[in-house]
């Protein structure tokens, strides 16, 4: 139970315990992605030409980092509306206004640059895929047979209509016997469905830090004005 004294404490400790919560979310979401098993492969495989490896790594150190700007501007609002100061309070809004800028060109550039990763893990398929089709390099189809397994996937729809050897010999047994899936096509859908899933938690973040940024702001003037949330004066019975 709040009492007067202890109210904004108490108010405010809710809504930080949850941008906390976002921020390890993020961070998770994060740290699956990059270490999951399709996207690590892929990287892996991808040349150094390839714009892939880029994405890869660019996408887990900006989910980390913008985890652990959510948490510290978490930490320092608590510390601010427990303290009642202004120099935390600023610190916490400029860490909200810090995750913000850095969220709407993320949004943005998921929308208008989603067909380049789309591509560029594409590429690395077609890649190893023709190497193997060409040479066939026992290193290569290890690498082709690994993509296969992990995506259950077989092989691509080939202009050349020579692709039956390498599909025996480097798709799963289920997946020849069954016609599975075109791998390019298996790639674009398992892509697009977690490019989906990512828009969640991005646009609630988004949310969010325009929310902490108002709140950090009401609680600055509040401190600032020495309004009826303060709890330092003096009182004199008269």
């Amino acid at each position: 139970v709040c009492t007067q004294k202890e109210l904004l404490p108490c108010q405010s400790l809710p809504d930080n315990l949850l941008f906390q919560l976002l921020g390890l979310s993020i961070a998770t979401l994060s740290t699956v992605t990059h270490y999951g098993l399709r996207f690590t492969l892929l990287s892996n495989i991808s040349l150094e030409s390839n714009a892939y490896r880029v994405i890869h790594h660019t996408a887990f150190y900006f989910g980390i980092c913008l985890s652990m700007t959510l948490i510290l501007a978490a930490l320092l609002s608590s510390a601010a509306t427990v303290r009642e100061s202004q120099c935390l309070t600023a610190m916490g809004f400029f860490c909200f206004a810090l995750a913000f800028c850095g969220l709407v060109p993320a949004a943005c550039w998921r929308y208008t640059h989603s067909t380049e990763v789309e591509e560029s893990m594409m590429d690395v398929y077609d890649l190893v895929y023709e190497e193997v089709r060409r040479n066939a390099s026992s290193f290569r189809r290890h690498e082709l047979t690994a993509i296969h397994e992990a995506f259950l996937c077989c092989g691509k729809h080939s202009p050349f209509g020579d692709t039956a050897n390498i599909e025996h010999k480097t798709c799963p047994s289920s997946q020849v016997r069954d016609a599975g899936q075109d791998c390019l096509q298996e790639i674009r859908n398992f892509l697009k469905k977690h490019m989906d899933f990512v828009s969640i938690p991005l646009g609630i973040t988004i949310g969010f830090t325009v929310y902490g940024m108002i709140l950090t702001s009401f609680l600055w003037f509040s401190i600032h004005f020495s309004s009826s949330l303060d709890r330092k004066g003096k009182y004199i019975l008269r």
